[in-house]
């Protein structure tokens, strides 16, 4: 799965993890991301989408 979305471009964000000792490793924040079907010029297409596009409507669904 390609973790990218469609509209905005967001993709993983890397960071690091700390526990109790405060010893780092490295982790992935990971975009929320739906595949949802959406419409492309005329045409409906399944697109991965961050919920962030869907909640304002930056992409028209598919009927």
């Amino acid at each position: 799965m390609a973790k990218l979305c469609y509209s905005c471009g967001k993709r993983p964000a890397f960071g690091q993890s700390r526990s109790h000792s405060m010893v780092a490793t490295k982790r992935r924040f990971e975009p929320n991301l739906q595949k949802v079907r959406i419409l492309v010029g005329s045409t409906p297409r399944r697109e991965y989408v961050c919920t962030r596009c869907l909640k304002a409507g930056k992409v028209t669904k598919a009927p």
